[in-house]
């Protein structure tokens, strides 16, 4: 098995748990952004005021171009994962 220091190229289940510590993470990030645009959305309908109401617009603005591009690189990695775990995962 090739860890850490050893002079041989990752053999395919370090690969893997690598791609899925990436796709957690993404998927993280995620969970997190749609916990943000929620907060604001809650503290504007509690306040009521034009001055929350364009905090929220921008924050969902914002947000919807991060997860945009957070979509654009976890939506593969998540498929590139699944065929990694079936294909590893085949009996041989």
């Amino acid at each position: 098995m090739a860890g850490v220091g050893s002079d041989g190229p990752p053999d395919a289940e370090t690969l893997l748990g690598h791609l899925q510590t990436a796709v957690y993470l993404l998927a993280g990030l995620l969970a997190l952004s749609l916990l943000v645009v929620g907060t604001v959305a809650v503290i504007a309908g509690i306040k009521g005021t034009w001055h929350w109401a364009i905090h929220l617009e921008s924050t969902i603005s914002y947000m919807g171009v991060f997860v945009g591009g957070l979509l654009v690189v976890l939506v593969p990695l998540t498929g590139l994962l699944a065929v990694g775990r079936w294909w590893y995962g085949r009996p041989r």
